[in-house]
């Protein structure tokens, strides 16, 4: 694979950070004078708790809220994690009732990346029955985790 590229500042700034030449599923959100905003941090999570003010609804998502909760996942094209994310999320929504897990690409939906502050790939929202952002995470998660943070929402 190639160097990794931002959708906003193009090649990415520091190819040497990805190792082996794995892109870092760095999505450069907008910082005005085209430097990097961040970097993947050696594959840890980053949780962050409930975003009152965030909802999100069907016209954001592409498709209908679940019941319960909503999985919504930021991914990018060449982004390694972002598949493994895609499979535990699909696991999780399968097996826990009334939820449901949509992937966004964040390449292709930059206003809504603005919009919600997301610099990395994956980056996984936990939205509850109404849409509201009730936790949010960088990086690749555990279906463990996943589960707790489902909690959270119904």
């Amino acid at each position: 694979m190639g160097p990794c590229v931002s959708p906003v500042s193009g090649p990415c700034v520091s190819p040497a950070h990805h190792g082996g030449g794995n892109p870092c599923g760095l999505v450069n959100a907008g910082a005005a004078d085209g430097r990097v905003v961040a970097e993947r941090e050696s594959g840890r999570v980053r949780v962050r708790g409930r975003d009152d003010e965030e909802r999100l609804g069907a016209a954001e998502l592409g498709g209908e809220l679940g019941e319960r909760a909503t999985l919504v996942q930021f991914s990018s094209a060449f982004c390694a994690p972002c598949r493994a994310t895609r499979r535990i999320l699909g696991e999780v929504a399968g097996i826990v009732p009334g939820v449901t897990h949509v992937e966004i690409d964040a390449e292709d939906n930059l206003d809504l990346v603005r919009a919600l502050g997301i610099l990395k790939t994956p980056t996984v929202l936990v939205l509850d029955a109404a849409g509201r952002v009730v936790r949010r995470a960088t990086g690749q998660p555990r279906k463990a985790d996943v589960i707790a943070a489902l909690g959270k929402a119904v």
